[in-house]
């Protein structure tokens, strides 16, 4: 079985021309940065880093969201260069599947499909969530859940998650308009909370900078016991610790959940105009803007109170931070942040969730009738059942134990597109770049080392969890995808000669429209010319 069979990037390319399954190209760098800042700025803004000192790293969870920070945007990076090279839907999939082969495809393809899955599940349910608590921070009486009999459902998700996959389906630039709207009014409200925040920050809660480490406490008491546990120190029998060097880098594996998303804005490169300049500037603009935004705030909390403090409250955040000061005020004006900014990240979600499953059945992995386009330039089809799929997901089922797969689904892409770019460069020399990774091929391995670190600091049950989501992805491919993949069956070919004909035919009409145009202008001289010349 010829697994390993790869797309060349002219293959790809030729892909993006065929009738009725092309995207519409209306994006710019602006959009594209704001789509990363819409994503990565969610409700985690005002918990992950939180949480992450009290619990790991002490005020040197400073460094570790520096730490993911660095990592993400060396990986991202990597997606900027292959998509200087391919502006292609399907992200990391795409790029592997023309680099290290269709079963490595498969299985990141399988995995961004989880990751974005279960992420706008988990985050349209936290909408709903913090909704609700919004509504009675403002004194009023409503909330979203029903029960009709023994069902629980929730209508928020529905609400959220219907909302957006209109505007996705009207087209991909309306909803970038309306996200980018909610996201610059998000921006604002965490640099005011940011700035307000400074003025009861005490240095004294910066030290120990770095806690000294300490035994983690009740381990086999708490919730999963051993399963846990970070899998690197499952594996090496190490006792459970917090805080330390060790208590940063498992807290940069945690905060890297504040950084996922990135690589959906990736999967956009179809629908981006000039795709070789504007992907890369949109995805270096929203990282910097992320990083700057995720440091200030962890500057902020470690230092209103001491992450000893934070670690009192069962589920600490910025706004805890601001109660225990006294600035009780600054939980209604965090709360409507997060309800704005859970908003922006579901429809950036289900774009990216689209475009993936739309890439997968472009090339035949999945059935071919899911990849069609409408009228708007958008597979609306798809976006409707996947957004039906995903609102159900969420208002019917407790999605909460699964966001950790968020997290390995996403850096487990990140692992093979780093090592993918190395094996681009040799493979394929001659292609021109708009974008590269320096540091060729070290950093892309060091890049690629780095994420696996962290996906090892992910607990034993993810990982668990993630094998038996693998292996069920094994199942579909060889019962299915191997055998309908365009690629065996002859068809990208056809689609490349077609491709091909079509580009010879537009340069000789190009060809023969400038002669046409140099022999007009050339008559309109000769008869500018007098007969006394």
């Amino acid at each position: 079985m010829q697994v390993f069979r790869t797309k060349s990037v002219e293959q790809t390319i030729a892909e993006t021309n065929e009738g009725g399954r092309s995207l519409k190209r209306t994006l710019g760098w602006w959009d594209l940065a704001v789509m990363g800042v819409a994503v990565a700025v969610g409700a985690g803004i005002f918990s992950v880093g939180a949480e992450a000192a009290a619990f790991h790293a002490g005020p040197a969870v400073i460094l570790s969201f520096i730490i993911a920070g660095v990592v993400c945007a060396a990986a991202v990076m990597c997606y900027a260069e292959f998509a200087s090279i391919m502006p292609v839907a399907g992200s990391a999939y795409t790029f592997t599947y023309a680099t290290i082969g269709e079963i490595m495809a498969w299985v990141i393809g399988w995995d961004l499909i989880l990751e974005m899955l279960m992420a706008g599940s988990v985050i349209s349910k936290y909408w709903g969530v913090y909704l609700n608590d919004f509504m009675r921070l403002m004194g009023l009486d409503w909330n979203t859940n029903l029960m009709i009999g023994s069902f629980h459902l929730d209508i928020a998700p529905i609400i959220i998650v219907g909302f957006f996959t209109v505007l996705l389906v009207l087209g991909t630039k309306i909803g970038a308009r309306v996200d980018g709207a909610m996201t610059i009014l998000k921006i604002g409200i965490v640099l005011f909370v940011v700035i307000v925040g400074f003025f009861y920050v005490k240095s004294a809660n910066y030290t120990p900078f770095v806690p000294p480490s300490e035994p983690a406490a009740d381990v086999s008491a708490a919730a999963g016991g051993a399963m846990e546990q970070p899998l690197w120190q499952w594996m090496t029998h190490q006792a459970q610790t917090v805080y330390g060097w060790n208590g940063v880098l498992s807290g940069a594996a945690l905060v890297f959940f504040a950084f996922i998303g990135f690589d959906v804005v990736a999967t956009a490169s179809e629908e981006t105009k000039n795709p070789k300049k504007n992907v890369p500037l949109g995805i270096g603009v929203g990282m910097l803007l992320v990083v700057v935004m995720y440091v200030l705030v962890a500057i902020v909390t470690t230092g209103m109170v001491s992450y000893k403090q934070l670690a009192s409250v069962d589920s600490p955040s910025l706004a805890t931070a601001f109660e225990l000061v006294g600035a009780d005020w600054a939980a209604k004006i965090i709360s409507f942040a997060i309800v704005l900014g859970l908003a922006t990240v579901v429809m950036v979600l289900l774009l990216g969730l689209a475009r993936v499953v739309f890439a997968m059945s472009r090339d035949g992995l999945l059935p071919r009738g899911l990849s069609r386009t409408g009228k708007h330039g958008t597979p609306a089809k798809l976006q409707i059942g996947l957004g039906i799929v995903v609102a159900l997901v969420a208002a019917c089922f407790d999605v909460s134990i699964l966001s950790d797969m968020v997290n390995i689904g996403t850096l487990s892409a990140f692992t093979l597109v780093a090592l993918a770019i190395p094996i681009m460069r040799k493979k394929r020399p001659d292609l021109p770049r708009s974008f590269k990774i320096p540091g060729n091929p070290w950093v892309p391995i060091i890049v690629a080392l780095a994420n696996l670190w962290l996906m090892l600091n992910l607990s034993v049950l993810t990982w668990l969890r993630f094998v038996v989501w693998l292996c069920v992805g094994f199942v579909v491919y060889f019962s299915y995808s191997y055998k309908h993949a365009l690629l065996g069956t002859g068809e990208l070919d056809a689609e490349l000669e077609r491709f091909d004909r079509d580009m010879r035919e537009r340069q000789v009409a190009a060809t023969a429209a400038q002669t046409a145009a140099a022999r007009a202008a050339d008559g309109d001289k000769a008869e500018a010319v007098s007969p006394a010349d």
